[in-house]
């Protein structure tokens, strides 16, 4: 390869990818890869070979293309970048600005990645929007008691961040409809009948709005002070329903567009979601819409099902509003994995009275302010994106679109970077948006696509450079129908296919072995930048051989029509073994040590246990011993047959030899070799390193045993006589015992003992 830096890159892996890719058109080149180019000119290349118009601008230059080129880069042009402001509560809300800049168009080629920073600030002082949506099932009735004055104390909180703050109120409770509310005609008015702890409430209801957002907090209290509980039947509360509706019914509700839209949602219990009104024969999925009629109830609430999550949030992020869960402590975790489902949610603790309803606020207020969210919306299918954040602490944090702990005032920056991974149909035009989470700010972002080439508009119909037969475009003639060659000089039909066959190797076969292209009755090569393509049918080329190690022919052969030709002294299909054997010959002249064969210039070792580059190394192998114990003599004695000769220093040159009062014999690892030494017995042990090394460790000194004691010797023979004899006589006692006790035994059962005739006379018996 011929070109600089940027092809040599693209190739490491032997692989030009814009050659490779085989474009037959500007088109098709400017997809392969964004490093490729075309080159338009019309006379390029040689009349031997075929240059590819598609590669590196380098190659393209080198060739002869220069001036000529088509190589599109993505742009980037900003339409819109007002600076951001600092302070927000002004006579004229709309000039505020959070995010720099506003709208920006690139022009993308495919693959081809850009960038663009943003920067957001949370500008000091900015407009609060804040609605309270209380749940007001009768186990909040203690929470209500303790709100009837929140209004005031909230906005003396509130104005100490904002001097511009307003408060608005709603309340839930849920469907009324069985199996959720009490529906038998006698709960009609008073579903509390009945309930000794609370008798008297009013009827169930899906979602009232009571007070548009106003800066008059005092309507607050009031309307605080009027509302009265209800009773529905099971624990969860309709509340997904009411935070859809104050979220998309924007005029009743009152958001301000220059403005933070803060939703405070209050409850004591768990909430409907989406599929739970299939038990009240609701199958009708929510639809997104604001339903608050005249009276400003909910008037789909017995309609439609209950919103699901993924609504709820785009309804939220669509317009701009923080959602604060107020909820018991009983019930945090739930609502906590709920804000990883819904962007821009914050889940506080709320006491089971609602005592601490306006540190909570307060304190989800601050914690919404000190970060930053990048949201993204309409993100085009062929549009890749990625994201660097700069937060306050200087560092990039790449993949992360979120900076937290900031303070109101800072700047963060995120660089954001856009990849066309393709040219959509048509070449049409796309857009998308980044908005910060809770902003009403956003960055424009409009696309076009560079998949054309400018040579494309200098097309020329029925050309001379195409013989009259063809439209020129881009050095290349498309021909018409019936026409064929580079310049349409070739008539199809009869002596067309004549001319095709005559640049086929076989019948069947691609024309010119597909490397090359039939100009009338004569294959004309491809030019490669591996090598030379040769052949009458381009069949033949000089880099498609064996490899061995990623080299052609091992580098030792040369590659003559796919088939490798060896240098001397090789073989092998791909030239990798040697037929030397060298380097197999060990420090005792023999091949391989004598205990492997020489294959290709290498041992390969047959004795069990034998390794090393000459099998030289077998700690199991007979002998291995008595090997040792030669180096052991000659370096350490200088005695012995290798230091008769003088080869010691060959022979032994990977011993490493150690020399230890006390030897150690339990390594499992070692083998311990003991040999004779006047009358004494010397020992060591031989194990092999890592590096190819032995390491013996010998002890300093022979083993000699000590001379006997005679008198001990003398002693002791005549101990062992003298215990022999006891046994001995020992044994023979019992021996006669024995025989004395059978012998006594028979005689008493002989008949004669004991006839009738017998008497005793005197002291005799007398046998008559």
């Amino acid at each position: 390869n011929t070109g600089n830096g940027h092809s040599l890159y693209w190739c490491s892996a032997g692989l030009n990818i814009c050659t490779s890719g085989s474009a037959t058109s500007c088109e098709e080149c400017l997809l392969i890869h964004p490093k490729c180019a075309w080159c338009s000119k019309e006379e390029f290349g040689s009349t031997k070979f075929i240059t590819s118009r598609c590669d590196f601008v380098e190659n393209l230059i080198t060739n002869g293309c220069a001036g000529e080129l088509e190589t599109p880069k993505s742009s980037i042009n900003i339409v819109e970048n007002l600076p951001l402001s600092s302070k927000g509560s002004s006579l004229t809300l709309s000039d505020v600005t959070q995010i720099m800049p506003q709208k920006i168009s690139l022009n993308l080629r495919p693959g081809d990645k850009t960038s663009f920073r943003v920067q957001v600030r949370q500008v000091e002082d900015y407009p609060v929007d804040l609605y309270y949506l209380m749940d007001l099932s009768l186990s909040m009735k203690d929470d209500l008691d303790n709100i009837r004055n929140l209004g005031t104390k909230l906005a003396e909180e509130m104005r100490k961040l904002t001097s511009n703050f307003r408060l608005g109120f709603g309340s839930f409770v849920d469907k009324n409809i069985s199996p959720f509310s009490y529906t038998a005609p006698r709960y009609q008015n008073n579903p509390c009948i009945g309930y000794k702890l609370f008798p008297h409430c009013v009827p169930s209801f899906g979602f009232r709005h009571l007070l548009s957002l106003t800066d008059k907090v005092d309507r607050f209290n009031e309307e605080v002070q009027k509302q009265k509980v209800s009773r529905n039947r099971d624990a969860p509360e309709g509340g997904f329903d009411a935070i859809l509706q104050a979220a998309v019914c924007k005029e009743k509700i009152g958001w301000r567009k220059e403005a933070s839209h803060l939703l405070v949602f209050t409850t004591d219990d768990v909430p409907h979601i989406a599929l739970d009104g299939k038990l009240g024969g609701l199958v009708q999925p929510h639809d997104g819409q604001c339903h608050l009629n005249e009276a400003n109830e909910y008037s789909a609430s017995n309609q439609l099902d209950y919103p699901s999550l993924a609504l709820l949030g785009e309804k939220l992020a669509e317009n701009n509003i923080h959602l604060i869960f107020a909820v018991t402590k009983a019930h945090y975790i739930l609502y906590k994995n709920f804000t990883a489902l819904i962007p821009g949610t914050t889940v506080e603790i709320l006491h089971q009275d609602s005592n601490n309803i306006i540190q909570l606020i307060v304190k989800a207020y601050n914690s919404i302010r000190s970060k930053v969210e990048l949201t993204v919306w309409d993100n085009p299918e062929d549009v890749s994106l990625t994201f660097t954040a700069t937060c306050q602490d200087g560092l990039l944090y790449p993949g992360l679109r979120k900076c937290e702990e900031l303070q109101i005032g800072d700047t963060v920056s995120f660089e954001v970077s856009v990849e066309a991974r393709s040219c959509p149909a048509g070449n049409t035009s796309h857009s998308f948006t980044i908005k910060p989470a809770g902003f009403r700010d956003t960055l424009e972002v409009e696309i076009a696509y560079s998949c054309t080439c400018g040579c494309m508009k200098q097309m020329e119909w029925n050309s001379s450079k195409c013989s009259g037969n063809g439209t020129y475009t881009c050095g290349l003639c498309e021909c018409d129908s019936g026409y064929l060659g580079s310049k349409c000089e070739c008539e199809e039909g009869e002596s067309g296919n004549m001319y095709q066959n005559m640049c086929r190797e076989a019948e069947g076969k691609p024309v010119c072995s597909g490397r090359g292209e039939c100009s009338c009755n004569q294959c004309i090569c491809y030019k490669s930048e591996f090598g030379r393509i040769y052949g009458l049918f381009c069949e033949c080329n000089d880099f498609s051989c064996a490899r061995y190690k990623g080299v052609l022919c091992s580098g030792h052969g040369d590659c003559h029509c796919g088939e490798c030709k060896c240098h001397a002294g090789y073989i092998g299909d791909n030239c990798n073994c040697s037929t030397e054997t060298n380097r197999c010959i060990s420090n005792d002249s023999q091949m391989c040590s004598g205990r492997g064969n020489c294959v290709c210039g290498k041992c390969q070792c047959t004795e069990p246990g034998a390794f090393g580059e000459t099998c030289e190394k077998c700690p199991t192998c007979p002998g291995a011993c008595s090997t040792k114990r030669d180096c052991i003599e000659c370096m350490l004695h200088n005695s012995g047959g290798l230091a008769d000769n003088q080869t010691c220093p060959k022979h032994c040159k990977d011993e490493i030899i150690t020399r230890v009062d006390v030897l150690k014999t339990d390594d499992q690892h070692s083998v311990l070799c003991v040999y004779p030494v006047n009358d004494c017995v010397m020992k060591f042990t031989y194990s092999e390193l890592p590096s190819g090394k032995s390491n013996l460790t010998v002890l300093k000194k022979p083993e000699c045993g000590s001379a006997p004691n005679a008198l001990t010797i003398l002693l002791a023979v005549v101990g062992i006589i003298l215990l022999i004899g006891i046994v001995l006589l020992v044994v023979w006692k019992l021996l006669v015992t024995i025989h004395d006790r059978r012998e006594f035994a028979r005689f008493q059962s002989e008949p004669y003992f004991y006839t009738s005739d017998a008497t005793r006379t005197g002291g005799l018996w007398t046998i008559a």
